[in-house]
């Protein structure tokens, strides 16, 4: 540990991953003040960088705040069940990865650690994020999957670089329209295996979006508006409850793939034809039939994998 430490103090990162830890060593928190006899003192630099992966760490003292210049902060895979509020006090830190713990919540003090970019609090039991959250303005990439949160604090607003969220697999029965107005810098949405019941009807706002995942909820629709999405590659909403599609899908001249899979359609829009897609699933759905114009933007090859052989064989009648 002592080699370790010292390297650490020189590099300014240390990394105690895969070590079984119960606890994070009292000489973390105090690394310069541990500088051993005959080392170079006046070359010792504070810690930015402290991976504590994959151990069996349950507590993060309040000493956390001794290490002021953290930018970087991984004790992701351990079994802790709270922060301390002191992570707050961390003004440098950047990155804060928290996910595969048992944490059931995240202090409000969090909100003061502004440098904040990326936070990963995946797979934990969260049932809510603090409100302070919005106080991390320079937030851009948020990971909250796979916990219990039933809806997103509306502070969230103040996030507008967020650019990569995913909320997979909580409770959520709503996305806030007032989000959306301020998340136009995102490009990766996943608000997947929730309970959403419906998609923001200014979904459009969303410009820059890439990739947007909202398969397993019990959504019924997608709003027209869905047109303004100008970015989107990347359309999942399999397993929901769509009966019908709108014809502005058509106009997603970058769509490459479009999953539908699993729903309650019983048509496919002749103007979402103008796609020009490398990926259609439209298994599983209660489809009467297929307008001739599909024949415009897939091969049959790709159909015949995606569609049943009767509807492979009402495609060739009609060409």
């Amino acid at each position: 540990m002592d080699r370790i430490l010292k390297t650490a103090r020189s590099s300014g990162s240390l990394n105690l991953s895969n070590r079984s830890l119960k606890e994070v060593p009292d000489e973390v928190y105090k690394i310069l003040e541990t500088v051993g006899e005959g080392d170079k003192w006046w070359e010792a630099v504070e810690l930015q960088k402290l991976i504590l992966a994959h151990n069996d760490i349950e507590v993060l003292k309040e000493e956390i705040k001794n290490l002021s210049s953290l930018s970087v902060l991984n004790i992701c895979h351990n079994k802790l069940s709270h922060l301390p509020p002191a992570i707050g006090e961390l003004q440098m830190l950047k990155s804060l990865d928290i996910s595969f713990n048992l944490i059931v919540s995240i202090p409000e003090e969090i909100g003061s650690a502004t440098s904040l970019v990326k936070l990963d609090c995946s797979n934990n039991l969260l049932k809510e994020l603090p409100s302070s959250l919005g106080g991390c303005l320079d937030l851009s990439d948020l990971k909250a999957s796979n916990n219990c949160i039933t809806n997103l604090p509306e502070d969230l607003v103040n996030c507008s670089k967020l650019t990569k969220l995913d909320v997979e697999g909580n409770k959520l029965t709503v996305l806030c329209k007032n989000n959306i107005i301020s998340w136009t810098s995102l490009t990766e949405l996943n608000a997947s295996k929730n309970l959403l019941i419906s998609i923001p009807e200014n979904i459009g706002l969303l410009s820059r979006v890439v990739r947007l995942d909202f398969h397993q909820n019990k959504i019924s629709s997608i709003p027209s508006s869905i047109m303004g999405c100008s970015s989107l590659a990347e359309f999942y909403m399999g397993n929901n409850m769509l009966t019908s599609l709108p014809s502005e899908i058509g106009a997603l001249s970058r769509l490459g793939t479009l999953d539908l899979h699993s729903n309650q359609l019983k048509e496919f829009p002749a103007g979402a034809c103008k796609l020009r897609l490398s990926v259609l699933d439209l298994s599983n759905n209660t489809l009467s039939g297929l307008p001739p114009e599909i024949g415009s933007f897939c091969s049959v090859e790709i159909l015949c994998e995606l569609f049943e052989v009767h509807w492979y064989l009402d495609l060739l009648l009609h060409y």
